[in-house]
């Protein structure tokens, strides 16, 4: 019997417990005294992501001027719009993140969903122009990924759909607009120039260029018609029950046409008598 590898505390290398499911573990002395060595740090890419952090401050901000007709001032953005404050403190928790730090990157996530009612894990991945429309009860999973030009209104959940420390989250392309209330659950990808209609649930994946409507989520795609790239009218989409009775409305017609005579009453034609006990056709 082979002798069980014991793990080790990523910081200080202290044996801590038996190998398990994942090795992204510390032990409670340095988690408790937030005491980290960074001596194997690459500064060089700390400098590149502070500036990325930069940029996507201007990007993040500017977006809500773009996507938002109510927008009337930068104070009144980045004090009165929870998507924004979301996203920026999403930023710095992400800035801890990726340099390894436990603890502080939920922290902040922690701070920014009381704040917000936003809750948005360090560990996602999110693009430039990133936008959350009010945005309360909205939930982004440790490992999404959003593409540059993504807009989310309240009540989206992009969820996982297992409990393995592996990818378990959607995948975003650009140019997307998930509608209110909508659910996209597991490690799908959604395609660029999408639109969700509110309150569908997506567990599949979505080609580019389509819509997604209703519970479990259907794909209508729209042929000859470009999606544009901001796109905020999320009501506005096909119902496809109601498209499907018409295709097979349709159908039934010309197969009418085909077999009736003209003797014969077509569907149309057709009277409704009601006999002696209110029955009949």
């Amino acid at each position: 019997m082979e002798k069980e590898e014991l793990l080790h505390c990523l910081n200080c290398g202290k044996k801590i417990a038996v190998e398990n499911k994942t090795g992204n573990n510390f032990c409670a002395e340095c988690v408790l005294g937030l005491n980290f060595q960074i001596t194997d740090l690459n500064h060089k890419e700390i400098d590149l992501y502070l500036q990325k952090i930069l940029d996507f401050f201007i990007s993040d901000v500017n977006v809500a001027f773009n996507k938002d007709p109510a927008a009337k001032s930068l104070i009144e953005v980045l004090t009165s719009y929870p998507g924004i404050k979301a996203i920026l403190l999403y930023r710095i928790a992400h800035f801890f993140w990726k340099m390894g730090m436990p603890f502080i990157p939920r922290y902040i996530s922690e701070i920014a969903r009381e704040l917000t009612g936003i809750e948005i894990h360090p560990g996602a991945e999110i693009g430039s122009d990133f936008f959350i429309d009010h945005g309360t009860g909205c939930v982004i999973g440790e490992t999404t990924e959003i593409g540059n030009n993504v807009t989310l209104f309240s009540g989206v959940v992009l969820g996982g759909t297992n409990i393995e420390p592996v990818k378990r989250h959607p995948t975003l392309g650009n140019n997307i607009v998930v509608g209110t209330g909508a659910k996209i659950l597991g490690p799908i990808t959604i395609g660029d120039n999408v639109k969700v209609g509110a309150n569908s649930v997506v567990v599949t994946n979505v080609p580019p260029n389509s819509v997604v409507v209703g519970v479990p989520g259907k794909v209508v795609t729209r042929e000859g018609e470009k999606i544009e790239k901001i796109d905020l009218r999320h009501g506005d989409l096909p119902d496809p029950l109601t498209l499907t009775i018409q295709i097979l409305d349709k159908r039934i017609k010309e197969l009418e046409s085909k077999i009736l005579t003209k003797g014969e009453k077509k569907k149309e034609d057709i009277e409704i008598n009601f006999g002696e006990y209110g029955d009949g056709i």
